[in-house]
């Protein structure tokens, strides 16, 4: 009861010290509104952030591998690219022989970009666009990295394997070149030939790395070969693991394989590389480990400027309050009371600022996921952040004025009203 009893009277003392001197607490929280509403607004921010790049990366299956010539890298630190140079890119064949060999891989794909115009040819007159991604791939693209149609279908194995001019386009494509008419069925011209088109992506919009499969065409890797000169071209084998089957249980079979493959003797380096999404992960962690000290870096400057604010109110409110203090002492209040008591205010007001500054942020989230196409949230671990750090603040800048209020002696404390 007599720790309800101070709540109750501190928070009473906290909200008569806003209403009296609304001008000098309102400039003493402002440190402390600012201060959580820039550590939360980061927090939020990257957060939301953080979501959504480890949805779209997991969205790419955590046992999926990319075995490719260049090794991905993520963060600082010299990149030795020309230990890399002169690797051989992936071929078809590699990806066939991995396929065959291996006990660990459920499917295995390999796929090249190049960029080229699409044109629709119409008797009246011929749209075009410039610098479309042409995605060559093998028939299991679609099993290692699953995507919907909304309209058409699939490449059968048959039409993969004998490379025939077929394709399927982004719904982006779809809009520009047939303007809203069904695209199954039509032909367009790539490389200077005619291509039947037989199934349109479902859009999706871009992800947070800004790719999207609305403004790709995917063609049979066996027909853009014979179109693509693909010596120098940069390209890709995907495996995908079966149940039960880890990364480093995959690697290790998908790296002898390869070494067999390429006919690398014992001693000699890997002339490939196998990537894992969990680089990429491991990547933006760091990164965001760094934004966040950036962020309480930023925000603590604001905080410590609230924290000599608190420490003001609470010491003028000591002060103004000498007489009182030294009544409760006499009629038999403990130091620890008094103590008690100042610190609670403290925490009050600094909470008030606080609350205010995590009101700020999160019409702030509200706004901006209002106006644009990115879900910003405020989480509850983030609101609960902010009222800690708004109570610890409360707590260090009262504890000296708290301190002080309860070992005056009552004698003097009521004598110096007079």
């Amino acid at each position: 009861m007599v720790i309800l009893k101070l709540i109750i009277e501190s928070f009473y003392f906290a909200v008569n010290a806003l209403i009296i001197n609304k001008v000098r607490t309102f400039l003493s929280l402002l440190g402390i509104t600012i201060g959580i509403f820039s550590i939360i607004a980061v927090f939020t921010v990257f957060d939301s952030l953080e979501h959504e790049i480890k949805s779209e990366i997991n969205s790419l299956g955590s046992n999926v591998l990319f075995i490719q010539k260049w090794p991905w890298m993520m963060g600082g630190g010299n990149y030795p690219w020309w230990k890399y140079y002169q690797r051989p890119e992936p071929k078809v064949n590699e990806m066939a022989e991995l396929k065959r060999r291996s006990n660990t891989v459920e499917a295995g794909a390999f796929m090249f970009s190049v960029s080229r115009t699409v044109s629709n040819i119409q008797k009246k007159n011929i749209n075009s666009i410039d610098d479309v991604p042409i995605v060559a791939i093998s028939h299991d693209y679609n099993k290692v990295m699953p995507f919907d149609l909304q309209e058409g279908r699939y490449f059968t194995a048959a039409e993969a394997h004998a490379g025939k001019n077929l394709a399927i386009i982004g719904a982006e494509i779809a809009e520009q070149l047939f303007q809203g008419q069904n695209a199954v069925g039509r032909k367009i011209k790539i490389f200077g030939k005619r291509i039947e088109v037989i199934g349109v992506i479902k859009k999706e919009g871009e992800d947070v790395f800004g790719n999207s499969n609305d403004n790709w065409i995917l063609i049979p890797v066996n027909y853009a070969r014979n179109e693509v000169d693909v010596k120098n071209i940069s390209a890709t084998i995907i495996v995908k693991g079966k149940t039960n089957i880890s990364n480093e249980q995959m690697k290790d079979e998908l790296t002898a394989i390869m070494r067999s493959v390429r006919k690398l003797p014992p001693r000699a380096d890997d002339n490939f590389a196998i990537n894992e999404t969990d680089i990429i992960s491991k990547g933006f962690d760091e990164l965001f480990a760094v934004i966040a000290m950036v962020g309480w870096i930023i925000g603590g400057f604001s905080l410590l400027v609230g924290g000599f604010g608190i420490a003001n109110i609470m010491f003028v409110s000591v002060k103004e309050r000498t007489t009182q203090i030294g009544i409760q002492k006499s009629l038999g209040a403990k130091n620890y009371f008094i103590l008690l008591q100042f610190l609670f205010e403290a925490i009050f007001l600094s909470m008030m600022g606080g609350v205010v500054g995590l009101v700020i942020v999160y019409l702030l989230t509200f706004i901006v996921s209002s106006m644009f196409d990115f879900a910003l949230i405020l989480t509850i671990g983030n609101v609960f952040l902010g009222l800690f750090v708004s109570a610890l603040i409360g707590l260090v800048s009262g504890f000296i004025p708290a301190w002080s209020a309860s070992r005056l002696n009552p004698v003097e404390a009521i004598r110096s009203s007079f």
